[in-house]
């Protein structure tokens, strides 16, 4: 099987392209490295199955030979980098798929679009389901990512209603793992920085609003078996155990064996209070459930962070 995978050098595009090499498959890497890093790559390089093409997927997107499946990956995918990159991100959800999608439909291939849970926005609903619409502002700072993985979901229907591509969407809860940037912005990454550096650990707000982590080999998992045998509707991929940020906060301390201290800034606007998958449809449709234990995903990306900051 021969895939292309936008977003190849990200956190989770770099992962995916490595599950899909040891299942054999070629595997050809779309990245411009405006948030990925060829260092995610250091194991395929040599791979005689993949292929690397620096490209920004936002232009035309062409591939030589036949393509099995087409995985859209790219997209600036922190708070801290969405903010940064308003308008790319933006181009990437809305030409960015059209042009993977054009791919796909130009060589008789199989497209899952990377959606997420941000497009639930500040739920309602909690937990949340597939069949919920959400409760997004489109004009806020954080519209930018939610409206566009939006609009990224509609055309992808659009295209499968059209054109009779087979296609697969997937919601992606937050999940964490080795690969992650240092000064990526998100919970984990932050904490555990702070933690190994004896800085304090920064929470937002009280620390009551929730979240719902996966480590990444169970994402990996749940996407290939969405592509193995998922249909056209959207599937949640995420970890149902749900914990504040602030008992995240204080088992990272626990872990890392760090003094850190927490101290409190204001919320940021529109961030969820709340963040939980509902997961029924992955468990009945595709036989998934996280394996991997948060404090064993914890502990492993500890370790990965220690090495990266020299601890």
């Amino acid at each position: 099987m021969r895939v292309v995978v936008t977003g190849a050098a990200g956190f989770i595009g770099s992962h995916l392209c490595e599950s899909l090499l040891a299942r054999d498959c070629d595997v050809v890497g779309l990245d411009n490295f405006i948030t990925g890093s060829p260092d995610n790559l250091q194991t395929m390089w040599s791979a005689e199955r993949f292929t690397f093409v620096k490209r920004n997927v936002t232009e035309y997107v062409h591939v030589d030979g036949p393509v099995d499946w087409v995985l859209h990956f790219a997209s600036p995918a922190s708070p801290l980098d969405y903010l940064e990159l308003p308008i790319q991100t933006l181009k990437v959800g809305a030409l960015g798929t059209h042009n993977a999608l054009g791919l796909a439909k130009a060589k008789g291939a199989r497209f899952l679009i990377a959606s997420t849970s941000e497009v639930y926005g500040d739920p309602l609903v909690h937990p949340q389901r597939e069949d919920y619409w959400g409760n997004v502002n489109p004009v806020g700072p954080r519209g930018v990512y939610d409206e566009a993985k939006r609009f990224a979901e509609a055309m992808t229907m659009a295209y499968h209603r059209v054109h009779r591509i087979d296609t697969r969407i997937v919601r992606i809860f937050n999940t964490f793992g080795p690969r992650m940037r240092l000064n990526d912005g998100r919970a984990i990454p932050a904490f555990m920085t702070q933690a190994l550096t004896g800085a304090p650990l920064t929470v937002f707000g009280d620390g009551s609003q929730t979240r719902s982590f996966q480590y990444i080999s169970d994402l990996v998992e749940g996407l290939w078996r969405l592509m193995e045998r998922g249909t056209s509707e959207p599937v949640n991929i995420g970890n149902p155990h749900e914990m504040t940020l602030l008992e995240l906060a204080k088992r990272i301390i626990r872990l890392a064996g760090s003094r850190s201290e927490i101290v409190f800034r204001p919320l940021p606007e529109d961030d969820p209070k709340v963040r939980q998958p509902d997961i029924e449809r992955a468990r009945t449709r595709l036989g998934w459930e996280p394996r991997v234990d948060t404090d064993e995903g914890l502990r492993l990306t500890l370790e990965y962070f220690r090495q990266q900051l020299g601890r």
